[in-house]
């Protein structure tokens, strides 16, 4: 049900002459032909909508709403005025909320309604004196018209202000739909579809920052107007309720840089760019580096930690289990030596892999002798036999121990 317009307290009344009354009725079509041309002659915004059919609808409610002026200031209780006031402001009421979806401010609406009265003033007063209206009754005239007019415009007001409060309501509730529907990684013609209903203009790519919801209101003023942000439980957080996720546009390159400098101190995780309609990808990898403890210090010098930065971490700490018995599997060889002599082959182990047999290389990041170095690959080649020639075991080894 539409919300109702605010009640008004009726202007004052007065008791018109009936020939007076009748001089002003037949000057009704002809006022509100002149109040429509004043119109669109001063309020631009109206130029075009008053034109046409439209101007002729126009100028039948201007006419309603002058007749039930008069029916008003006749002071006539076989007119009902006050049934003719309320109709005639739930009219005003409804023009208010038809601006609004129209797109047009309420200043457009004000700025009409008050060249509306002046003209009306103008032409009805001149009637009203060629009939033989008084003085005294004239300036008593002209007060109800201006409170009528200001009654009338005060109920498109209201009208204009819930309209926008409402569409403000329903766009919200379909950016939450959007941005969850995202989040869950529904198809691309649901995506599509729920898009187009929150009227949200899709950017070419979508990138996920999870942070400490307390610390997104401070930053979302710097970003892209179009970022959203849900509002309700999303899948993933459930053990995390102090964080929100925020799906930014168009994050890459330069703009990338400037994303993750605005994030500086907010302990942000940042995922991929990912196409809107595979977004889904770049929350999963956020919410991953979260789960794995990959990120910020809380100190407001602290970088936002960029996935894509962090890439091998993510990948080898992905199933920690796995990771765990692939160490256990490719060290085998090592497992009887002392403590102490298994970790300096594992170490020279590690640093001869990553540093692709470089004998002068490995001594260099191990601090020793490069002699030193060869006697432990002799060692090495001794407990793993060719199985250092292996490919698919140098694949395990650097795995096991980068």
């Amino acid at each position: 049900m539409p919300p109702t317009p605010p009640a008004r307290e009726a202007p004052v009344t007065l008791s018109l002459d009936p020939a007076v009354l009748v001089a002003m009725r037949a000057e009704l079509p002809r006022v509100a032909q002149q109040v429509v041309d004043a119109i669109r002659a001063e309020v631009p915004s109206y130029a075009d909508p008053f034109s046409g059919e439209m101007g002729r609808t126009i100028e039948n409610a201007v006419k309603l709403a002058l007749g039930g002026f008069l029916d008003l200031a006749a002071d006539d209780p076989d007119a009902g005025p006050a049934a003719t006031v309320e109709q005639v402001s739930e009219a005003a009421y409804g023009l208010g909320r038809g601006e609004a979806r129209s797109g047009r401010s309420m200043e457009a609406l004000l700025s009409a309604y008050r060249v509306g009265a002046r003209v009306s003033w103008r032409d009805l007063s001149g009637a009203g004196v060629d009939a033989g209206l008084s003085a005294g009754t004239l300036a008593r005239f002209a007060e109800l018209v201006f409170a009528y007019i200001d009654q009338l415009s005060a109920a498109s007001a209201a009208g204009h202000t819930d309209e926008l409060a409402t569409a403000g309501r329903v766009r919200q509730r379909y950016l939450e739909r959007l941005t969850q529907a995202i989040l869950r990684g529904s198809s691309a013609d649901a995506l599509e579809a729920a898009a187009d209903r929150a009227d949200w203009a899709p950017p070419r790519l979508l990138t996920a920052v999870v942070l400490p919801d307390r610390l997104a209101r401070g930053v979302l003023g710097q970003l892209d107007t179009d970022t959203l942000q849900p509002t309700e439980q999303v899948p993933g957080l459930e053990e995390h309720p102090d964080l929100t996720v925020l799906l930014v546009p168009s994050t890459s390159g330069k703009a990338r840089a400037t994303l993750l400098r605005r994030l500086q101190g907010r302990r942000a995780v940042v995922g991929p760019a990912r196409p809107w309609l595979a977004a889904v990808e770049s929350y999963e990898r956020a919410l991953r580096t979260v789960s794995l403890g990959l990120v910020p210090d809380e100190d407001p010098a602290a970088e936002p930690l960029d996935t894509e930065q962090h890439l091998p971490q993510i990948v080898l700490r992905a199933d920690p289990s796995a990771l765990d018995d692939l160490r256990r599997q490719v060290l085998a060889p090592l497992a009887d030596l002392k403590p102490a002599a298994a970790e300096k082959l594992r170490e020279t182990l590690r640093s001869w892999l990553l540093h692709q047999g470089r004998r002068d290389a490995v001594a260099a990041d191990l601090f020793v002798h490069p002699q030193t170095v060869r006697y432990r690959m002799q060692q090495l080649r001794e407990l793993y036999g060719e199985r250092l020639e292996d490919p698919d075991w140098v694949v395990g080894l650097t795995l096991a121990l980068a």
